[in-house]
């Protein structure tokens, strides 16, 4: 919990008010976000994401499983999130146990739709290999090393990162294999195809603070938020997920535009996103050749 002197409280919203955040940054700008891929050799694919002092990494595994038999012609994918302790003293014990769930849900609710995978910013259908019988399982697994506010956003941008950086192993179905039982799969492990995060969205968190609404919200910024709204918004502008926190109700008008308003702060996140990710692939690229 951040304790701040009812001084500091009125300069935060002061700030904002005229639309000069503590750190000099407006309402609608992120701080310096920085990006490395493949920081977990043993993984399928993985990144380490800073945004300002919140620090966060995600491993993505591939392993062979079967479809929900709800489901038959989908994939499966799992996200886990685990806070350091040291990260924050309040990360410490249950606080952090019901963080690590509370983010979870989150991500799941803001990345893979509902039950039925119907919205999800994973293609879930992509990671079938045989209708009902076998399909990838992807297991995210995120660890929160230090926070600084806007956790929720930098897991996004790291899980998005660490997808772009996955490479899954073309599979060989037998052709003979009778309809009734489990088909034989040949695993390559030479040949690999990469994860398509064409679809894959950012997370926006619209932070309200007094009258106005902020992004990448810092740990003292939030703690004078009234509520926040989480918006999950693809390349294409669609919206992939919502969530909400915070006690003070808000009318359905100001959430509609604070929908606009991520979608507009979207654009930015997705570019400088990108091009992180290209770079951080590149030097990983260089390095893998020197080696």
């Amino acid at each position: 919990m951040v304790g701040l002197s009812l001084g500091e409280q009125n300069f935060i919203k002061g700030g904002i008010d005229q639309d000069l955040r503590t750190d000099g940054r407006k309402r609608l700008s992120y701080r310096p976000i920085f990006v490395e891929t493949g920081v977990i050799p043993q993984s399928s694919g993985s990144a380490r994401v800073k945004l300002g002092a919140t620090e966060v990494i995600a491993s993505v595994k591939a392993e062979l499983g079967k479809p929900n038999s709800s489901y038959p012609d989908k994939g499966k994918v799992s996200i886990y999130v685990d806070c350091s302790p040291t990260a924050e003293p309040t990360f410490e014990g249950r606080g952090g146990d019901e963080l690590s769930a509370e983010l979870s849900s989150a991500l799941q609710r803001c990345l893979l739709g509902g039950k039925s995978g119907e919205g999800a910013g994973i293609d879930l259908s992509s990671l079938c290999i045989v209708q009902g019988k076998v399909c990838w399982d992807l297991y995210i697994d995120c660890l929160v090393v230090s926070s600084d506010g806007n956790v929720l956003d930098a897991l996004g941008a790291a899980i998005k990162a660490a997808l772009s950086n996955t490479a899954i192993p073309k599979v060989q179905v037998a052709s003979n294999a009778s309809s009734d039982l489990q088909p034989e799969v040949d695993v390559s492990d030479e040949e690999f195809l990469q994860f398509d995060t064409s679809g894959v969205p950012v997370i926006i968190t619209l932070t309200k603070v007094g009258r106005h609404c902020i992004v990448d919200a810092t740990t003292e910024e939030e703690s004078q938020m009234s509520s926040a709204v989480t918006v999950s918004i693809n390349r294409q502008g669609r919206i992939c997920g919502l969530t909400k926190r915070g006690g003070a109700a808000l009318d359905p008008s100001v959430i509609l535009d604070m929908i606009s308003v991520a979608k507009h702060a979207s654009e930015q996140l997705i570019n400088k996103l990108d091009s992180e990710i290209a770079a951080a692939e590149a030097c990983e690229e260089d390095d893998e050749m020197e080696s």
